[in-house]
């Protein structure tokens, strides 16, 4: 399945996008929870409730304004830095130098807030009067399904629900100047996303091609089968000792091709279009202003 978050007749709604890709139809949740987008359908369904009925007839996906599919999620976002080899190493040569080692030990866990999720074709905002140094990030997501702690690699496929794309946009000189990631990850727009969550059963995120086109030339082009710690491994790091709980999401990292790893770095300006497309789940594509 492939569910979306939209507006459509000035309400937003949950719905199933259709095999053809071009109708998106609605599903009976509730207004209270709508909001929400697609947690609530997600608590359903991994509580064992069946899917909602439909409500309403297919409507032309064209027709509607896509939102993130998790417009607020639960809570922060998890994330995870330096995921790719190749990625890492081309950081050796900027101020991230002389850690390389650590990254091959145990996964760089981050969050970004909840409140700098956009949706997938929403503009993103440059704080220009706080940083001069915003970067993409093209990255699959995992979203869990059924919660729980401490869990077992060889157990951590069986708890994710589905997958979404999102850009982790970075303020790098913010990021270095408070010495942690949380800060110069968490502006207000700096996680669109979307453009729907695609459901487990459909595609497997561990094989599957992440790429990233700044102004159409292509930045990023990578398989997740490259990063060094895969998704049951990651799931296992969040998940020790933390609870996690339907409609969490998890960040796994982006391949090579970052501005700051760029020489000279080429960081965003205004005007900049970013696209970014995971195969099996879809494209996002946000324009980035001043």
């Amino acid at each position: 399945m492939k569910i979306a978050t939209f507006m459509h007749a000035g309400r937003v709604q949950v719905g199933l996008v259709a095999g053809d890709g071009r109708h998106v139809a609605p599903l009976d949740v509730k207004p209270e929870d709508t909001p929400r987008g697609a947690l609530s359908l997600i608590e359903r369904l991994s509580a064992g409730a069946p899917m909602p009925a439909a409500a309403g007839e297919p409507v032309e996906l064209d027709r509607v304004r896509l939102l993130a599919p998790l417009p607020l999620p639960r809570r922060n976002l998890w994330c995870v830095g330096r995921s790719y080899r190749a990625h890492a190493q081309e950081l050796q040569s900027s101020v991230f130098k002389g850690n390389d080692g650590a990254t091959e030990t145990w996964p760089i866990v981050f969050t970004k807030v909840p409140e700098c999720v956009v949706g997938p074709y929403d503009d993103v905002r440059l704080p220009t009067c706080i940083t001069e140094q915003v970067d993409y990030e093209a990255e699959l997501a995992v979203v869990i399904g059924r919660g729980g702690k401490n869990i077992s690699r060889a157990e951590a496929m069986g708890h994710v629900f589905g997958y979404t794309v999102v850009n982790d946009v970075t303020a790098r000189d913010v990021q270095m100047r408070h010495q942690q990631w949380d800060m110069g990850k968490s502006f207000d727009t700096f996680c669109p996303m979307g453009p729907w969550i695609v459901t487990a059963d459909e595609m497997d995120g561990r094989r599957t091609r992440v790429r990233c086109w700044v102004n159409g030339e292509l930045r990023q082009d990578a398989s997740t089968e490259q990063m060094i710690f895969d998704i049951p491994t990651l799931i296992e790091t969040v998940s020790r000792g933390i609870t996690l709980y339907p409609g969490d999401v998890i960040a796994t990292g982006t391949p090579a091709g970052v501005g700051l790893g760029m020489n000279p770095p080429r960081f965003l300006r205004p005007g900049d279009v970013v696209r970014i497309e995971v195969e099996g789940v879809g494209v996002i594509e946000n324009r980035f202003v001043g």
